[in-house]
Order: C-alpha cells, then structure tokens, then sequence
C-alpha cells in the first residue's frame, strides 16, 4: 500500500489549493484527485446529498486504490467526515475553518469567516465556534456566488470583486483583525482579498495544515512512499478541464487532467 496513491476529493476545483500544499511536502507521493465540479457548490445542497456526494467520491477513490483520503472540502468534512470514517477502512483527513488560530491571535477580539452555507451551518463547525470563541465577535458570512465563478474561470472579474467587496466590508467595520477562508476554492481569491483589506488583516486558510496531517498520519500508518522518483499525478473533472488547466497552469508538478463521468 505505501506506493499508492493519496487520495483528494472536492466539490470542484478548490481543493487544488490543498493538493499543491500536499504534493509540495510530500514530493514523492502520487495523488488522484477527484474535482466534482457536476455538483459544487456543496455548500447548497442538503447534508443527505453531501453525504450522498461524499460516498460516490470515496469510493470511486478507493476504487482506483487511493491509501488515504483527503477530503479537501470544508462542507463536505463537516457534513460527512465522520460517516466516512467509521465505514470505511481507510485514513481520512478533514478541512474545517482555522478558527482556533484566528481566536488565539486575535487583539481586536473579532475576527471574520468567510465560508459556504454548509460550512456554517454544521453541527462542527457550531462546536468549534464555541469551544475557541469565547467573548470574541465572530463575523459569519456565507460566499454566496464565489464558486460558481472559481469554477466558470472567472476570478479576475467585476462581479467577482464586487461580491467580495460586499462580503467583506462588515468585516472591515467590525474590525477584524482575522479572516478565516472556510472553503477550499477561496484561496484563489487571496491576491483580490488584499487588494479589499489591506496589509494589517492576517488570511488564514487550512491547506498547509491539512498537508502537515496529512503527512502525520501518513507515518502514523507507515505509509509513506519510499521510491523517491517523480510521482503520477491524476486530476478528473466530471465537467470541462478548463478551469483545472488555468489553476495548474504555473504547477511545477507533472500531471495529467481528464474528463471523468462520476
């Protein structure tokens, strides 16, 4: 099993923000990545059908002989995670919003989440709220429409700096000091975010962090590759490659991307 591949999945192309973090710290690793772009956002459907998503991802993973798996999908770990873990034989890893560092750092005792409905309506993500955000202001604020637009390419647009202008001004009033990014396509919108709020307001996101597990756990299980050649990388979309191809168009990586029914 230590020369298969790690598994990833997401609801579309967002989840390649955490497979660059993962094929960066462990170099050696052949991945498969599964971007279901079919369904996104998961952050919109109901936990019955992010479950639903979630069984057909991991099996077709586990299918394709995947030694672990990531879920690179903030909704779908809050939502599913621990329905994965007990019926399936396999590691996993979640991603949730970083809001235990945002909390501790805070000087301004308020910090903001950006994140999708799912997310922020999850029974984990409630329970993380409460158990680091005592006496701090938390401003919650569902991205709604930013997906569709990292999946259509279209990032560097007007509607697209107007949606975040308008998500993160109350964030600016209330000043936060802290902006938690919980969803894995937002990432990609950094450089725009700096652009709104400036130098002094910390981003925090999760992907270095799951690839830091992701590797733990991994020598927890004794399954680290120990061939050090170029790894494979496979990347499907059950739509169109397009946006995959403009993400991983300055990858230092090897890969491969092809349309999959799925």
């Amino acid at each position: 099993m230590k020369k298969q591949a790690i598994g990833v999945f997401d609801s579309g192309v967002g989840g390649v923000s955490i497979w660059k973090e993962i094929t960066t710290l462990l170099p050696f690793e052949d991945t498969i990545y599964l971007a279901d772009s079919k369904n996104a956002p998961y952050g919109q459907k109901s936990k019955k059908k992010i479950l639903e998503f979630s069984i057909k991802n991991t099996e077709l993973l586990i299918d394709k002989g995947c030694k672990i798996i990531v879920v690179a999908c903030n909704t779908a770990t809050t939502n599913a995670i621990s329905f994965l873990r007990q019926n399936y034989d396999i590691p996993f890893i979640g991603i949730e919003p970083a809001i235990k560092p945002a909390a501790l750092q805070t000087t301004t005792n308020a910090i903001g989440i950006l994140a999708t409905k799912g997310t922020l309506s999850s029974e984990l993500f409630h329970a993380t709220s409460k158990k680091f955000t005592k006496g701090i202001r938390v401003i919650e604020q569902i991205g709604e429409g930013l997906v569709p637009l990292i999946e259509a390419g279209k990032i560097d647009t007007p509607e697209m700096t107007s949606l975040l202008k308008k998500y993160l001004d109350p964030m600016l009033v209330a000043n936060v000091d802290a902006i938690v990014l919980g969803c894995s396509h937002y990432p990609f919108l950094i450089p725009h975010i700096k652009k709104i709020i400036g130098s002094n307001i910390r981003i925090i996101d999760s992907g270095e962090a799951v690839a830091k597990q992701t590797k733990t756990v991994l020598e927890q299980h004794d399954l680290l590759n120990p061939l050090k050649i170029v790894p494979r990388h496979l990347l499907y979309s059950n739509t169109s490659v397009a946006t995959l191809n403009l993400l991983l168009n300055s990858s230092k990586e090897v890969y491969k991307i092809q349309k999959l029914d799925f």
